[in-house]
C-alpha cells in the first residue's frame, strides 16, 4: 500500500506541474481554435507546452504503475491531489506565498483522500466476466461527456470552460479504468492483451480528453478550468472501478459515512484550491489577442 501511495502522489505531482505548463501556453491561443485539432498542432510548437505534456505523460505512467498494484478506487483519490501540486507550482513560479485559504483547501483534499481510503478500504476486482458491462460503461461515460460538450457550445465562456474540463475529467476517469483493465488482461499474457479491444480504444479516449482539456485551458484561467477536471476524474474512475471490475468498498453505515464525507471534503477542497488567486496568475501579463467576454 505504501508503494501505491508513493506512486500515486508522484503521479499527481507530475500531473499538477503539467497542467500549469499547459494552461500557461494554451490560454494565449485564439478562441476560434477551441475543439479543433489545429489547436493541438499549434500548441505542439511551444516548448513549454511540450514540457507540460511530457510531465503529464510521466504522471500517467506512474499512475498506470499504481493501478497495476492497486484498485482504481484506491488510486483515483491519490491522483486527485494533483491540484495541490499545481497550486504549489504556480506559487513557486510566480513567487507568491500560500495563504490560509490555500492551506485549508490542501487539508480538505488530503484529508478527504485519507478518509475515503480508511473508511472504504477498497479491494478486490478483476477482469469483468461480461464484455457487455464494459461497453455499457464506456458508452454511458462517452455519452455524458458528449452531452456536456453539446451544452458547452451554447454556454458562456466560463461555463464552457468548466463543462469542457468536466468532460475531459470524465474521459480521464474512463481512461484510468481502461488502463486498469488492460493491465489485468496483460497478466494473462501478451496475446490476451493484443486480442482485447481496450488497448486500441485507450489512445482515442486519451487524445479526445487532451483536446477537451486544452480547449478548456484556452477558454479560461486554471482556477476555472482545472477543478472540474480534478473533481470529475476520480469520481468517474471510482464508479467505473466498482461497476466494471467488481471492486468492493465497505458498505456498513460508519464506512459509508466516512466515504461520503471524504469525497465531499475532496470536492470542497478542490473547489477552494481552484479559486486560489495563484492559479489565475498564468493569465496575467499574457497577450490576449481576442475578446474573452
Amino acid at each position: 500500500m505504501i508503494v501505491t501511495v508513493v506512486l500515486g502522489l508522484a503521479a499527481a505531482a507530475l500531473l499538477g506541474l503539467g497542467w500549469v505548463a499547459q494552461q500557461h501556453v494554451a490560454y494565449t491561443e485564439p478562441l476560434g481554435e477551441m475543439l479543433h485539432v489545429r489547436l493541438l498542432f499549434d500548441l505542439a510548437r511551444k516548448p513549454v507546452w511540450l514540457a507540460g505534456i511530457a510531465a503529464m505523460v510521466g504522471g500517467q505512467v506512474l499512475g498506470a504503475l499504481a493501478l497495476r498494484r492497486a484498485d482504481v478506487a484506491s488510486v483515483e483519490p491519490l491522483l486527485a491531489t494533483n491540484l495541490i501540486f499545481a497550486l504549489a507550482a504556480a506559487a513557486l513560479f510566480y513567487q507568491e506565498r500560500l495563504g490560509p485559504t490555500e492551506w485549508l483547501g490542501a487539508v480538505l483534499v488530503s484529508g478527504g483522500v485519507a478518509a475515503f481510503l480508511v473508511a472504504g478500504r477498497p479491494e478486490g476486482g478483476g477482469i469483468p466476466a461480461s464484455g457487455s458491462t464494459v461497453w455499457i460503461a464506456v458508452l454511458i461515460v462517452a455519452g455524458v461527456a458528449a452531452g456536456m460538450v453539446a451544452v458547452a457550445l451554447r454556454s458562456s465562456l466560463q461555463t464552457k470552460a468548466m463543462l469542457l474540463a468536466a468532460a475531459a475529467g470524465a474521459l480521464y476517469g474512463l481512461q484510468d479504468a481502461l488502463t486498469r483493465g488492460s493491465l489485468l488482461t496483460l497478466a494473462q499474457g501478451p496475446a490476451a492483451l493484443f486480442t482485447s479491444w481496450e488497448p486500441y480504444l485507450l489512445p482515442v479516449i486519451a487524445a479526445t480528453g487532451i483536446l477537451l482539456n486544452q480547449s478548456a485551458f484556452d477558454a479560461a484561467p486554471l482556477r476555472i478550468s482545472l477543478p472540474a477536471t480534478t473533481a470529475t476524474e476520480p469520481i468517474v474512475g471510482i464508479v467505473l472501478g466498482v461497476a466494471m471490475f467488481d471492486e468492493r468498498l465497505r458498505v456498513d453505515p460508519p464506512a459509508l459515512a466516512g466515504e461520503v464525507g471524504g469525497l465531499m471534503a475532496l470536492v470542497v477542497g478542490i473547489v477552494i484550491l481552484g479559486r486560489s488567486p495563484f492559479l489565475a496568475k498564468s493569465e496575467q501579463g499574457q497577450q490576449a489577442p481576442r475578446d474573452r467576454t
